[in-house]
């Protein structure tokens, strides 16, 4: 893997990371808490540096672990079986 591909992998990883980790530590306000004109399941505060702080630590624990599999172990998608079998045969 060369490093354009090792930074494309880690910014896909990083994006689903980053979908998975948004809905943590949500709260929505009370009715006198909250703002005029936004809409009523609008977070107050949500603390998005510290989400992407954790976004960035499992992105990179979880390309860690694609590169020791791909890598290191030497394992690819061709090396798993096929789901839906040849049906040549």
């Amino acid at each position: 893997m060369g490093w354009v591909s090792g930074i494309a992998i880690f910014f896909i990883i990083w994006w689903t990371a980053l979908f998975a980790v948004l809905p943590f530590g949500n709260r929505i306000p009370d009715d006198e808490a909250q703002l005029l004109g936004t809409q009523e399941e609008t977070p107050t505060n949500p603390h998005m540096m510290k989400k992407a702080g954790i976004t960035t630590i499992v992105a990179v624990i979880v390309f860690a672990l694609f590169y020791l599999v791909t890598e290191v172990l030497g394992f690819s998608l061709a090396d798993f079986p096929e789901i839906i079998p040849d049906p040549s045969t």
